[in-house]
């Protein structure tokens, strides 16, 4: 059965920094990733790289930062007063924690932390990376008329409520 949209699929992953060689990250032996292609799910990217394939089948796709989490924007890196983060507990450099924006929550990385003042990072980690994602498709199968109607996996790999 090919890879199209409203089919659940399931695969395994491994994520490099393309232009380092360097894995980031990879999907658990026991737990591949389940997604409903078609609706957003994972990178556009990887979506179109998926698209036709089947069961069984390895895909290798390189994208570049416009095509994955964007490049990196400088203003992002913003100096915030500490008061503002007392909810997220101890922090030191590389703590991700979130803040109430204008825009809704935000995630940032913590940067440097001064007495009364935090420097902070809205950039998504992977921001300006070619990153290289090797994966195996391990099933596809028909979407169920609730995960249609909901946009996403329910089950085991997927979202539960």
């Amino acid at each position: 059965m090919p890879i199209e949209k409203d089919k659940v699929v399931t695969l395994h992953y491994t994520l490099f920094d393309a232009e380092h060689d360097l894995e980031l990250e990879h999907s658990p032996a026991d737990q591949p990733l389940a997604y409903l292609h078609g609706h957003g799910n994972i990178l556009r990217g990887l979506e179109q790289a998926l698209a036709g394939k089947d069961e069984g089948d390895a895909v290798t796709v390189t994208l570049p930062p416009e095509d994955a989490y964007g490049r990196r924007d400088e203003s992002l890196r913003q100096r915030l007063s500490a008061k503002y983060l007392k909810h997220a507990g101890k922090l030191k450099p590389g703590k991700v924690v979130e803040v109430r924006t204008e825009q809704g929550p935000r995630r940032v990385t913590v940067l440097k932390v001064g007495l009364k003042t935090v420097d902070v990072d809205a950039n998504h980690p992977l921001a300006g990376l070619d990153l290289r994602f090797e994966m195996r498709v391990m099933g596809v199968r028909d979407a169920s008329a609730e995960e249609k109607a909901h946009g996403h996996v329910h089950g085991p790999g997927g979202h539960q409520h």
